[in-house]
């Protein structure tokens, strides 16, 4: 009996000690680290690092990792648009939303100055955020592209490059002893940065949703897309985004991926199918809840009650 009870006890803990894998573009201490466990939580998660946003997809599809977390716009560089397509390409499906604060820092070897530093890395993201604080330095200064923000940090930090510098958080300066040499250095003090948390299609998730983000691509006539755009009005759904991407292979037609905000799910779903008659092409990316207070997801909840855990 007591044995029985030791297995069962055993076989719980190492139940409760699986966590969910999630695929960033990055390491720890990054951003994407960072929104990660805004949303999930610290305990819950193993991350699942990738050196690329291809990756990332690869990494989800490939059932490599349970969910993935990758940003898809921010408040200064806009769009990231290769973003938009990898979640079309690979028929992702968004789950959940949250918003992150990115206060960028310059940071690099403590026995460096400012007046030191002769190049500094960073993501080509964080470094368009930052566009307007880099064109103070002198030409000669270089501006290079890395792989992502933390990464460029710990690379300063375990080859001891003296005379580079690295934009990133402040987190990341903590996390590898680096010193900040200017703080807050983005383009605008409100930098916000919207990651969005990925899975595979599935047909149930979270049932509290009211928003949704679409894609759809229109036929070559007159007025297709105000039509459209009337058809949200009319029904009272909110159109909070649109961006168009070109079609690869049809010069000068577009697809256009847009975000709606809806009190009533069974209408959003009869939008949808008036709306699936009237263009060429619909995909629904994902139906979430707008997560503008920047809640945990339950999507772990979930999991475990779907896999009866």
């Amino acid at each position: 009996m007591l044995k029985s009870f030791g297995r069962a006890l055993k076989s719980r803990k190492m139940k409760q000690q699986v966590k969910t894998k999630i695929a960033i573009q990055g390491i720890e201490s990054s951003f994407h680290h960072q929104a990660t466990n805004m949303l999930l939580g610290e305990e819950q998660v193993e991350l699942v690092k990738c050196e690329s946003f291809q990756e990332v997809a690869n990494q989800l599809t490939g059932y490599k990792s349970d969910f993935a977390v990758m940003a898809i716009e921010n408040t200064i560089a806009g769009s990231i648009l290769p973003n938009y397509n990898l979640i079309d390409a690979y028929d992702l499906e968004i789950i959940d939303e949250v918003y992150l604060n990115i206060q960028m820092h310059l940071m690099a070897l403590g026995e460096d100055s400012i007046h030191d530093i002769k190049e500094v890395h960073s993501h080509p993201v964080a470094l368009l955020q930052c566009k307007e604080y880099l064109r103070k330095f002198p030409p000669q200064f270089k501006v290079i592209e890395g792989k992502d923000t933390a990464s460029e940090a710990k690379r300063i930090k375990e080859q001891n490059l003296r005379g580079v510098a690295a934009i990133a958080g402040e987190q990341v300066a903590k996390e590898f002893g680096l010193k900040i040499l200017d703080s807050n250095i983005q383009s605008m003090k409100d930098n916000k940065t919207r990651f969005v948390l990925l899975g595979r299609k599935q047909e149930k998730r979270v049932n509290k949703v009211n928003k949704a983000s679409l894609k759809f691509e229109l036929y070559h006539e007159i007025g297709s897309l105000s039509n459209v755009l009337q058809l949200f009005s009319t029904f009272k759904i909110n159109l909070t985004k649109i961006q168009s991407l070109p079609i690869i292979g049809e010069p000068w037609q577009y697809a256009f991926f847009v975000d709606v905000l809806f009190e009533d799910h069974k209408l959003f779903e009869e939008v949808t199918n008036v709306l699936e008659k009237a263009v060429k092409e619909l995909k629904v990316l994902g139906v979430y809840r707008h997560n503008k207070e920047n809640l945990k997801s339950e999507v772990l909840k979930v999991e475990l009650v779907e896999n009866g855990k």
